[in-house]
């Protein structure tokens, strides 16, 4: 089941590489993402509100906020770049080697959560890093 929700993320990703393209022309990058940050704000908490979910925030504990609050500065700072990086380059390109968080995502969790890794995903990893390497060539 978990892999339909990874499939429903990397096509919304996708469709999001294409509207942030188009929608950054002629504005600034930062301001951009601002907009967009705000969507994504109201958003989820709709969602939280009407599934009754915010109940679970007292539930929190202070590990869960502080890596909770650092996940945000990551990913503030990932849609920054990000939008940036579209509004110089061309979004197929962009996207592309964006996804070399993937092959980073695989390092950092052997590194630092412990998990192992297989040959499947040392082989994938490897694509992952030579494609990107590939697409930023001359």
């Amino acid at each position: 089941m978990w892999w339909i929700y990874a499939l429903l993320s990397a096509f919304f990703a996708a469709l999001t590489a294409i509207f942030a393209k188009v929608g950054l022309e002629n504005v600034n990058s930062n301001l951009a993402t601002a907009i967009r940050t705000i969507v994504v704000v109201v958003l989820i908490w709709l969602i939280v509100f009407f599934r009754n979910e915010y109940k679970g925030i007292g539930e929190l504990s202070h590990r869960n906020w502080i890596f909770l609050g650092i996940s945000g500065l990551a990913t503030g700072l990932s849609w920054i770049f990000y939008f940036k990086a579209l509004q110089k380059g061309e979004v197929s390109k962009v996207a592309g080697v964006d996804k070399l968080s993937l092959a980073l995502t695989i390092i950092l969790a052997i590194l630092f959560l412990g998990e192992t890794l297989t040959w499947k995903t040392a082989v994938g990893a490897v694509l992952i890093i030579a494609g990107t390497l590939f697409l930023i060539s001359k």
